[in-house]
Order: C-alpha cells, then structure tokens, then sequence
C-alpha cells in the first residue's frame, strides 16, 4: 500500500512539474513578420527605391538589347533567301553570339541585382533583431518567432509586434555610413 502511495505522489508530483513548466514555457510568446518590417520600414522602403532604381536602369538596357536582336533576327530572316550560303552562316553566328551575349549580361544582372538586395538586407536585420532582441527582454517575452521564416498555423493576433516593430524601428534606425 505504502509503495503504490508513493507511485501516486511520484506521478502527482510529475504532472504538476510538467504542468508548470509548460506554463512557464508558453508564458509568453511574441511574433512578428520580420519581411514585413523590411518592406514597410522607412529604410526599408529607401533600399527597395534604391533597388528599384538600379533594375530600371538595367531593364532599359535589357529592352534596348532585346529590340536590337529582334530587328537582327527580322533582318537576317528577310536577307535569307537573298544571301549565300556562308555569308548567312557568318549573319547565323553574329546572331547566336548577341544573343549569348544577352543571356550572360540578363544572367549577371540577375546575380548583381540579388546580391544588392542581400546587401541591403544584411545592412538592416541586425538593427531589426536588436530592437527585436530589447522587446523582449524589456517585456519579459520568453520567444519571439519570425513568422516569415517559419510557418505558424496560428497565433494571437494580439502577440504579433509586426506594426511596433516597423514604428520603432523608424524612430530609432541609423543608417550605417
């Protein structure tokens, strides 16, 4: 009998242990879209001008390219018929390497433009996750989750710090020089 009283409180004292550190756990929990913070911040909306204004420059270029290799495949379609069989072959290769060409410049601009955009990136999360990191000490959360990056079903909308975030970080954020 003494030994099953002991296996009761045992179990007793286990679930209330369990209980409450699952309590403790779960105490308080904070999530905010840090993509969102990015976009909507102040310096978030200058570093996608700034990206923005760098793409456009590059598609003018791209639009000039493109309209250029197809008035040349136009020409050398018209030209066919009329030219001989090694000057359409010299016309054919002209043609193949523009059009190399474009697709290494379209490939290289791809790899600029998303390695600005990391840039920028880097430049501006490791403000983000401080203010994210004095939240939640100030306020004692025990977790904040970046719902960008991980896929939450669901979660109180009164816990997400998404639209503080981007007000505090417009207060304070200094860009670095």
């Amino acid at each position: 009998m003494k030994k099953q009283g002991l296996i009761v409180a045992g179990v007793v004292i286990m679930a209330l242990v369990l209980t409450g550190s699952l309590a403790a756990a779960a105490e308080k929990m904070g999530f905010v879209d840090v993509r969102e913070v990015m976009l909507s911040s102040a310096a978030g909306k200058k570093a996608a001008e700034e990206l923005k204004k760098s793409f456009d420059k590059t598609k003018a270029v791209m639009q000039e390219r493109e309209a250029e290799l197809k008035k040349l495949k136009e020409d050398l379609e018209k030209q066919r018929p009329l030219l001989k069989e090694e000057v359409l072959k010299e016309k054919e290769l002209n043609y193949q390497k523009k059009v190399r060409d474009y697709q290494i410049f379209v490939k290289d601009s791809n790899e600029e433009f998303q390695a600005k955009d990391q840039d920028l990136s880097k430049k501006i999360l490791p403000d983000i996750f401080k203010l994210l990191q004095t939240i939640g000490e100030k306020e004692k959360y025990s977790m904040i989750i970046d719902i960008s990056q991980i896929p939450v079903v669901y979660y109180a909308k009164e816990n997400d710090l998404t639209k503080r975030v981007i007000e505090e970080f417009n207060k304070t954020y200094k860009p670095k020089k």
